[in-house]
């Protein structure tokens, strides 16, 4: 992230000349005037590339995975109720952001962005390549390792592309934009396939697919990394070399330590699954308390910075009300729609998990609409807080439509038109991209330098606290009737989103530079 004083910012200085046909150095900031990927830098062009695919990979595996869960043995799956399966695959996702925290650090202490993202998405290809062996040994082992990659890749990605721009380039949000549509390609294409293959060949066939997805995008963004103008191979504020031994050897042992005590623990019997999800929840919900005290007592924080850092916690909180809804596309609507909605339009019958690329395929059409619009109005756009509180308003609303068609049907043997389920994703898919771009892009502005990596893996923790919630509310499902479940879940949401909109004089006045 830039100093205050704009002199200082590496980004707002061009590159020295190199000969022609020669790369930039590496440290290198990015041109300015490189409009080469519809206008925006091309080393956007990798980073949204690689997200295309580790999206297909992950959401592809989510949209199976509740469904995989909810099986019976016979069927292949595991067994598990429907609202168990919902609140372990929360767990899940829980765990998955959590990791986040450590991925940021690691990135800004000892590996660097560049190096965080390319063993993450290693770590992730090996966790889907577990899961493709059939056996609950290898699920849970292959869960862990996407689990521990994702942590890695997801912030350091969105850190890199808000290196791509200066703090006052206006092309940011838009840029952001387009790399959100990046990642709901991904997020499309995944359940085709990986839904196709788990219900037709087998969920392991569904989790194979997941793992060559991954592969295909290290692969390109290993090709791509030369139009990263400015990346380091090094961690920006790393750690002396002692103490970087003394990190290394503390995360290594601290990890053998959880894992030899959680199995003693589960063969003790006390580490129960439920148990676990409760332990995750607590600490999705402590981990960002805790971290925003870290930072705002931190001496490497400035008081400008600290300043900034206080409408941050709103936007937090308005990104936890709006995931909590957003990450049940993948788990109790999913659910619903195999249990109480048609699978079959104009003749054609396709697996309940392809619901699930709805979402995707809304917000590929959305957000270069988006983007254009917030480019062509400039500085006339809507404030950040205003776009991310009319996010968390539609996400409610996407619930809050699903009280119609559920109210006066008792029974699973109801099943409403599809089209239920896709206005609602609509709704659920512009919200995310209202809120998740604008989410990002005000990080990467707000964050202190010091902490430029680990805030935006703080923005992540609001993703593992939404899911930690999740796994405890889904619980619900089935044991309430649908109109009740979905109605006052949309209708927090909604409220929610009113009350950042009622705070918006106060969060204008004290988010600058982001407007």
């Amino acid at each position: 992230m830039p100093s205050d004083n704009p002199a200082d910012d590496d980004r707002t200085r061009r590159p020295p000349p190199v000969a022609d046909g020669e790369p930039p150095p590496e440290d290198a900031p990015p041109p300015q005037d490189d409009t080469a990927f519809f206008g925006q830098p091309r080393g956007l062009a990798t980073l949204s590339g690689l997200e295309v695919w580790e999206r297909f990979s992950f959401l592809g595996m989510q949209a199976i995975l509740v469904l995989f869960f909810a099986d019976t043995v016979a069927g292949g799956g595991m067994g598990m109720d429907p609202g168990t399966a919902a609140s372990v695959s929360a767990a899940y996702g829980t765990m998955v952001y959590l990791v986040s925290v450590a991925g940021g650090w690691l990135a800004d202490r000892m590996l660097g962005s560049y190096r965080a993202v390319l063993w993450g998405g290693v770590l992730i290809a090996l966790g889907h390549y577990s899961m493709a062996v059939p056996t609950d040994a290898m699920t849970w082992t292959g869960l862990g390792l996407i689990s521990a990659g994702t942590g890695l890749l997801k912030p350091n990605v969105a850190t890199m592309v808000g290196k791509l721009y200066r703090t006052d380039d206006e092309r940011r949000d838009a840029g952001f934009a387009l790399y959100y549509m990046g990642i709901n390609i991904g997020a499309f294409l995944g359940p085709l396939i990986t839904g196709w293959l788990g219900e037709h060949q087998g969920w392991h066939w569904g989790f194979s697919a997941a793992a060559v997805g991954m592969t295909l995008g290290l692969v390109q963004y290993v090709l791509g990394r030369r139009h990263l103008a400015g990346r380091k191979h090094a961690a920006e504020f790393a750690l002396p070399p002692t103490a970087m031994r003394r990190a290394v050897l503390l995360i290594a042992g601290g990890l053998v330590a959880l894992a030899v005590l959680a199995g003693l623990l589960s063969l003790a019997g006390w580490l129960t699954l439920s148990r676990f999800v409760d332990a995750l929840t607590l600490i999705s919900v402590l981990a960002p308390v805790a971290y925003f005290w870290v930072m705002f007592k931190s001496p490497r924080v400035t008081p400008a910075e600290r300043g900034r850092l206080r409408p941050y916690v709103v936007l937090f909180l308005a990104s936890v009300v709006f995931n909590f809804i957003l990450f049940q596309a993948y788990s109790t609507m999913i659910l619903l729609a195999s249990t109480n909605a048609r699978t079959e339009i104009l003749g054609f019958t396709f697996p309940a998990s392809w619901y699930a690329s709805a979402l995707g395929a809304f917000e590929v059409l959305l957000a270069p609409v988006v983007a254009a619009v917030w480019a062509r109005m400039g500085r006339r756009q809507p404030h950040a807080s205003n776009k991310i509180a009319l996010g968390v308003v539609l996400g409610g609303l996407s619930f809050l439509l699903m009280v119609l068609p559920t109210s006066g049907h008792a029974d699973d043997t109801y099943r409403m038109a599809a089209w239920w389920i896709v206005g609602s994703y609509l709704l659920l898919g512009l919200g995310d991209i209202l809120l998740e771009t604008s989410g990002m892009s005000a990080t990467t502005k707000l964050a202190p330098a010091a902490f430029s990596s680990q805030t935006m893996a703080l923005w992540f923790l609001s993703l593992a606290a939404a899911n930690g919630i999740q796994s405890q509310v889904v619980r619900l499902y089935g044991e309430v009737s649908h109109p009740a479940y979905f109605g006052v879940n949309g209708s927090i949401a909604v409220v929610a989103g009113l009350a950042v909109i009622a705070a918006a004089p106060w969060l204008r006045r004290t988010m600058h530079p982001v407007h």
